[in-house]
């Protein structure tokens, strides 16, 4: 009796172990199944700004374009962008000296050469009816500096384009007040399409189809004299044939783009818009050693959305 006691008892035990190991096991699976939904491979999460289907990981090139990849989901910036200008009161008609910093940790940082320059600064006013794209000056210290004059008193908007050594591109936007004297008046936008500017017809043909949710391609011709020219007359500008600024009327989104070849178009180029909206548009290209800036104002509408993932905004680069 005392033996079918002892059996019993150790069948107990054993199936009470058997049971907490197996329990073990499968919270331990699920812990690790948690984990890895949890800390996903960022490092494949990159896609190209012009072509998002095309998916890859950092470093990688898209096969269409040429562009490197940039992350689908970007975090917040580690980097911090500090502007002042001298003098400090910015009057419009009178030259103020811009001083940009990009710095980690309190240092400045090493930046690559993107497109011909370091740093691509692109000013418009708040309204969007006046644009420059200037270059600031590496100094010894690793900050930038360059020149501009404000035509008018108002808002003026500062978008500061820059890659870190080894890490993505990046854009900062600022805003800087300028006194003195207002424009005469306020443009008011309405959809331009054809742009007439130093003696060059630039016409995007196809304005009246910009749709979000997929893949945009911008067809321009250029004309002068009556002759319609092509890509062999343009000459290379910033890396490119051309060079492409579109921001938004409503919150002043920013894509900096650059055009491909493509047969029958002098210039062409492809990105993804992500919201509906008025755009200004503004593309600069260069023959016979002049860069000429060619404006746009276009609606973007709704496109029909894909299976495919489109959460990230096109650069622009």
């Amino acid at each position: 009796m005392n033996n079918l006691k002892t059996i019993l008892l150790s069948t107990v035990v054993s199936l009470a172990v058997l049971s907490a190991c197996n329990n073990s096991e499968s919270n331990n699976k699920k812990s690790e199944d948690m984990n890895a939904h949890q800390h996903p491979n960022h490092d494949s999460a990159y896609a190209c700004p012009m072509h998002p289907e095309v998916k890859g990981n950092k470093g990688d090139k898209c096969p269409k374009c040429g562009m490197t990849l940039t992350p689908v989901n970007k975090q917040k910036s580690q980097y911090e962008v500090k502007v002042a200008a001298d003098p400090q009161n910015v009057e419009a008609g009178k030259p103020t000296n811009l001083s940009i910093a990009i710095k980690e940790h309190g240092k400045n940082i090493p930046l690559e050469e993107v497109h011909e320059m370091k740093m691509h600064l692109l000013v418009v006013n708040e309204e969007l009816t006046w644009f420059d794209h200037i270059h600031p000056e590496e100094q010894a210290d690793g900050s930038y500096k360059v020149s501009e004059t404000f035509p008018a008193a108002g808002k003026y908007l500062l978008f500061t384009d820059y890659k870190p050594n080894g890490a993505d591109g990046e854009v900062n936007k600022q805003t800087i007040e300028v006194k003195g004297t207002a424009a005469d008046q306020t443009t008011e936008l309405n959809t331009k399409l054809v742009s007439t500017v130093d003696g060059f017809t630039v016409t995007l043909l196809n304005g009246e189809d910009f749709k979000t949710n997929r893949n945009q391609g911008l067809q321009f011709s250029v004309e002068k004299d009556g002759k319609k020219l092509a890509e062999k007359d343009m000459q290379i500008y910033l890396g490119a044939t051309a060079h492409i600024v579109m921001i938004s009327k409503a919150d002043k989104d920013f894509l900096h783009i650059h055009p491909v070849s493509k047969e029958n178009f002098p210039i062409y180029a492809e990105t993804l818009i992500k919201k509906t909206g008025l755009y200004r548009m503004w593309v600069q290209f260069k023959i016979d050693n002049v860069v000429h800036t060619a404006d746009f104002t276009i609606t973007v509408s709704e496109g029909e959305k894909s299976g495919e993932d489109h959460s990230h905004h096109a650069h622009k680069h």
